[in-house]
């Protein structure tokens, strides 16, 4: 199962009065990812999938630690737990890769339920045969998940 990464920039603007990033702005870190993940990585030149539209259905957020603003960014990975005839589950974890001098740091887990989403017709979609087959490099189930960690 492939992951998809994107290395998201941190702007001073991002923090609160607590010295740390807003729990709001981790909804656009992920938004920033998913708009990479679906629209510039889907499928062949003149494709198009993913580009009729979609709409969040849900998001779950997990905040694991507090992210304070550096020139580094952050990596966040994306991949696909879920994917029925007209929406999409897609799972991320906002962190720091270990290093030789520190280990992983998980800053965020969550989870965002996505509807594509015919504008023109103001409705939801099914999704396409050529939508599935690129979301299907990045499918990951929960279950198989928890059992590689136990493993």
């Amino acid at each position: 199962m492939a992951r998809h990464h994107y290395r998201c920039p941190l702007r001073w603007a991002d923090m609160d009065a607590f010295g740390h990033v807003n729990n709001v702005v981790f909804l656009r870190y992920l938004e920033e990812a998913r708009i990479d993940f679906m629209f510039r990585l889907a499928p062949g030149e003149g494709s198009d999938s993913f580009t009729g539209g979609s709409v969040v259905a849900r998001h779950e957020i997990d905040y694991k630690l507090p992210l304070v603003h550096r020139h580094e960014p952050v990596l966040i990975e994306s991949w696909v737990t879920r994917i029925g005839a007209a929406s999409l589950t897609i799972r991320y974890e906002v962190k720091d890769e270990a290093t030789a001098d520190a280990p992983e740091t998980v800053y965020v887990r969550a989870e965002t339920v996505v509807v594509p989403y015919n504008l023109a017709e103001g409705r939801p979609r099914r999704i396409t045969a050529e939508e599935r087959h690129f979301l299907e490099q990045y499918l990951d189930t929960p279950a198989a998940a928890e059992g590689r960690l136990a493993a």
